[in-house]
Formats: C-alpha cells, sequence, structure tokens
C-alpha cells in the first residue's frame, strides 16, 4: 500500500479513541477532510478552536484488549505508517490549511517503547526537521517505560492514556496481556506527577478515557476515579466512550448485556459527560451524586436536577443575593449565565430571568427553582 491508503485505513481506525475534542456542537464535531482522513477539533487553551489530523501510526497489535476491533485475533486489514510518511502528510495537509495539529495514536507493534520511539519519532521530526510548533496530542502507548513519557512530554502540547475502566478487578475481564497497575496506573501517574504545577511539564495537558459498559463497572466507580484523577493526580480532562456491542469479543460484559434501546449506552455516556462537567466547573462534590440502587446515574434526568429535587430546602434561591455557588446549584443556570448574573446585579436589580439572557425551556425549568429577591 501507498502512503495514502494506509493513511486511509489508519484514520478511519482512529475513530475508536476519543481522548480529544469531539463533542456535538458545530464548532466541536468530527469531519471527515480530503481522502476521507478524520479532522478532529480542539479547544485552545487561549481560547477557539484548530482542526486536528487524526491517526493511527500502525494498527497491527499484538494485544488483546476484548473490547477493541483491532486487537490481535480480529481479521482486519493491518497497515503501519514509518515516522516521515505521517510527518510528510501532516505538513502537506498544514500547507493546504485543511489541519493545524496532529492526534497521533497507536496499536501496539512488538513492545510499548518500540510503538513509543515510532510515536515520539514522528513529534521529533515535526519539531525538529520542520519547526512546526503548533498543536501535537501524543498517545502514551500502556506500559511505556519513564523514558519514553518523559520524552512525549517534551514534544507534546498534551499527552493522554486510556484508563479503560475504574480498576484492577473491571480491567481484568478485558485484558489477559496488559497490568492495570503497571502498565495503566503507573505511567498515569508518572504524567499526573510530572505536569503538576511547579514541575518541568506544567504546560503540558494530560487527558484519558474511559471505555463504558465493555466491563460491568457501575457509574459509582467511575466518578470516585474521576475523582481522582482530577485531585490526585492533576489531569486535566476526562473522556467517556460508550462501547459499541458487535466490536468486541463475546465472552465480555457489554457483549452479553441488553440494553433497554439502542440510545441507553450513549444516555449513559452523556450523563457521565454531565457528571464530569458538575466536577470541573460547577464543584460538586462525590457525595453529590445520588445514584439508584445499583450505584448508577439516573438515565431520565440529568445529575443536577436529580440533586436539586433531592434538596428541596435548598430552594429558592435569591437570584439578586445568593453567593456564586448558590446560583450553580439551580437548574438551567450555567458557568457563563451565573456570570451575567453577577455582572448585571451589580449595576441593577434584576427582575426577570430574560436581561440575562435566558429563554424558552431553559427559562421555564429555572423560573421553578428561584425568586426575583
Amino acid at each position: 500500500m501507498d502512503t495514502l491508503e494506509k493513511l486511509k485505513i489508519l484514520s478511519a481506525d482512529s475513530q475508536y479513541d476519543l481522548a480529544c475534542a469531539c463533542g456535538t456542537g458545530k464548532e466541536d464535531r468530527r469531519r471527515r477532510g480530503q481522502d476521507s482522513k478524520w479532522l478532529y477539533p480542539v479547544t485552545l487553551p487561549q481560547g477557539g478552536y484548530s482542526v486536528l489530523l487524526k491517526t493511527l501510526l500502525s494498527n497491527s497489535c499484538v494485544n488483546d484488549c476484548k473490547y477493541c476491533p483491532l486487537r490481535s485475533e480480529t481479521q482486519v486489514r493491518r497497515c503501519t505508517l514509518a515516522p516521515g510518511e505521517i510527518a510528510a502528510a501532516f505538513m502537506e495537509y498544514l500547507r493546504r490549511r485543511e489541519a493545524f495539529g496532529l492526534f497521533l495514536s497507536s496499536a501496539v507493534i512488538g513492545t510499548p517503547d518500540h510503538t513509543m520511539d515510532r510515536i515520539n519519532a514522528v513529534a521529533r521530526l515535526l519539531r525538529r526537521r520542520h519547526g512546526f510548533k503548533g498543536y501535537i496530542h501524543l498517545k502514551i502507548i500502556p506500559g511505556a517505560s519513564d523514558a519514553a513519557v518523559e520524552e512525549s512530554l517534551s514534544l507534546a502540547n498534551t499527552v493522554s492514556l486510556n484508563i479503560e475502566t475504574p480498576g484492577k478487578k473491571r480491567f481484568s475481564l478485558l485484558s489477559h496481556k496488559k497490568d492495570y497497575l503497571q502498565d495503566i496506573i503507573r505511567p498515569l501517574t508518572l504524567m499526573g506527577k510530572l505536569t503538576s504545577r511547579g514541575n518541568r511539564f506544567a504546560k503540558v495537558k494530560c487527558t484519558t478515557q474511559f471505555i463504558i459498559g465493555a466491563s460491568d463497572e457501575p457509574d459509582s466507580e467511575i466518578i470516585s476515579s474521576v475523582f481522582s484523577l482530577y485531585k490526585r493526580m492533576n489531569f486535566k480532562r476526562v473522556y467517556f466512550s460508550a462501547y459499541q456491542k458487535g466490536l468486541g469479543h463475546p465472552d465480555i460484559p457489554g457483549e452479553k448485556h441488553s440494553p433497554v434501546s439502542a440510545e441507553e449506552p450513549f444516555l449513559r455516556e452523556h450523563r457521565l459527560y454531565q457528571t464530569d462537567f458538575l466536577i470541573r466547573k460547577y464543584g460538586f462534590r462525590e457525595e453529590d451524586f445520588l445514584l439508584d440502587g445499583n450505584g448508577n446515574l439516573h438515565l431520565d434526568k440529568d445529575p443536577k436536577k436529580v440533586w436539586a429535587d433531592t434538596h428541596p430546602e435548598y430552594f429558592p434561591v435569591r437570584i439578586n443575593t445568593a453567593e456564586k455557588e448558590a446560583l450553580l446549584r439551580v437548574p438551567g443556570l450555567g458557568p457563563e449565565t451565573v456570570d451575567r448574573i453577577l455582572t448585571a446585579r451589580r449595576e441593577r436589580k434584576i427582575t426577570r430571568l430574560e436581561e440575562v439572557g435566558m429563554k424558552g425551556k431553559r427559562l421555564t425549568e429555572t423560573e421553578r427553582y428561584v425568586i426575583m429577591e
């Protein structure tokens, strides 16, 4: 195969990893570029978006991850790109102003460090030979050595390693070749340590991803792990990818589970993203998430509204006098609206929520929980 044909295959296969920007709005939704390569948007630290070329270096994997359609036992068309091929292809995309950054991952070719050396080689070529100073997101391969992780941190703006499940017990259902503590938790811990405030790589962003529903994990374990990743390990974002039946080994829980509807796995993923947002932007604590008898989020109601409806003593909140933290607990009020409320009431008394830009269903919902005093 020539470079273009391999890039088409590997770019398509990279769709299974969402540990970069991939949302639902027009600005943050992935799209196909020329030659069928995937282009992904990413939110920049200074604001705005940039478009990433997203591809695998190889889909020839030695691992047995049972949720993954590229695992070693499956019959797929295998190929591998040389570091120079990826670098040259990306620079052509950059020249045509069709991509402005790179997200590079890979299946495990032989050993973790052999794969990491090839991933890092692409970044070295872009930085040192081509003088590229823009956005690079590199995947850390499970089991990578400390030295390989440090080199990636020296070359990238963002690095990620998928945690996959919340804990060794759940992980053991998905892989017999990888060791959860040694191959996943050890490098994740190192990544968090080296990017913490005051350290050499403090400006590098660390992200990770859970595969939701492939194992038999309850949401309570995922939420607990998310708090640990943010509070103890200094990670900047956690992503969630709903497991899609038919892609994995028939023995894993995700293949045996029969969802009530086709939308259930994606609704669960959505609820976890809402939970993550409440943790990062609203100051929710672990005990604020009220779960069902099986330790899962309620699918029929977002977690913020679940909290509000079980704390009637907290409401109504006084729009003109309440503290920011109290306003953020009101269903329908997000960080931007709360900031508009705080700004407006410095100059005048707010008499109607329409004054701060609220309308429609969100306005009707919010009015149930507030008073204009």
